[in-house]
């Protein structure tokens, strides 16, 4: 796991998790992450700043990583504040969807609380765990299962949350749709889209799902207000891995074979700009939106991050020098805050 200055393109720390194959992250209103890894299972969360970080030894200082040249043996870092395995049973079973949620400072106290993490795997048995922990500790809260048959025998794979707190997930190519009310713990099933492929997702500002899609290059909305899966056509590629929605009504969607960035207007959903190249890109695969609006993209074969305009297209800087980057999910923390701190 690694973290970059998204003003400055460098690399500022490079983490030890639990478990094996790490691949989503999730970043909190606070800037901290979570990080699931999928073989072995684990989630681990890793603070944002120093001030959050823990003393554990008691020498009066943060021992910490500083960059790719300088990572501590797992456990000795003191931003890692907390492992957690997880007895999902091998690759395609362990945890993926992952989500913060969204909290806000109390109105008197000013203290912004730590949220509680959601996350989901699959057991053996093919039924969905879906989990909600202490952000503080990893301790399980909430636990709710789900029987998570589909073609694709992978654990639930994209997560997000609303203003409210309820877990929208997402299942690969035939998975279903959920959303668990944070509240009740009710599962509520949204279906699949036809014969679409689903892959990365993320929600609108208006709750609406959105999906990539895989095996075809489709993408797929599902509207919450009209309780129906919509079919926006292809996007000049066979594949659209991670998407994200942003604050100025646009769905971003990491385009590979061929490689390139998709624009979507979200309110008519149709393609402003399905082919916006990447120069050196092989296949991008994550895509987010940072502080100051601008997107994005992960590329995991070329070992390379990009930074692109939103208005422009112009690539702003390149970062290079990481190892398969596979991340697709909320990496900067910009889909929660979107559902937090709507536009407007």
């Amino acid at each position: 796991m690694l973290k970059i200055n998204t003003k400055t393109g460098i690399e500022e720390g490079r983490y030890f998790v639990e478990g094996g194959s790490p691949s989503r992250t999730s970043v909190n209103l606070q800037g901290d992450v979570a990080v699931s890894a999928r073989d072995p299972g684990g989630v681990t969360k890793i603070a944002a700043i120093k001030e959050r970080c823990v003393d554990s030894n008691a020498d009066g200082m943060i021992n910490t990583s500083t960059g790719p040249a300088d990572i501590k043996p797992k456990g000795t870092d003191e931003c890692v504040l907390w492992f957690k395995p997880i007895p999902s049973p091998s690759y395609t079973y362990g945890p993926r969807a992952t989500a913060w949620e969204g909290v806000k400072a109390d109105p008197i106290t000013c203290v912004v609380p730590t949220p509680r993490l959601w996350f989901g795997w699959m057991d053996d048995s093919f039924t969905a765990h879906i989990m909600r922990v202490d952000g503080n500790t990893g301790a399980t809260l909430d636990e709710v299962t789900y029987p998570w048959q589909s073609a694709s025998g992978y654990a639930p794979y994209g997560g997000a949350v609303n203003a409210a707190g309820d877990f929208f997930v997402t299942g690969l190519n035939t998975g279903p749709a959920i959303k668990v009310d944070a509240a009740t713990l009710q599962i509520t099933d949204y279906g699949v889209p036809g014969a679409g492929c689903k892959y990365g997702m993320s929600l609108d500002a208006d709750g609406n799902i959105w999906n990539g899609g895989c095996n075809g290059g489709n993408m797929f909305v599902y509207d919450i207000a009209a309780a129906q899966w919509i079919d926006i056509g292809n996007a000049a590629g066979s594949r659209v891995n991670g998407v994200m929605a942003d604050r100025n009504g646009n769905v971003w969607g990491a385009g590979s074979d061929p490689c390139r960035l998709v624009h979507v207007d979200a309110k008519p959903r149709t393609y402003v700009n399905a082919s916006i190249p990447l120069p050196g890109c092989s296949q991008p695969w994550g895509v987010s939106i940072d502080v100051d609006g601008y997107v994005w993209v992960v590329d995991m074969s070329a070992n390379m991050a990009f930074k692109v305009d939103p208005e422009t297209y112009q690539v702003m800087l390149t970062v290079g020098g990481l190892v398969n980057p596979y991340t697709y999910s909320d990496m900067t923390g910009a889909g929660l805050n979107l559902q937090v701190n709507p536009p407007g």
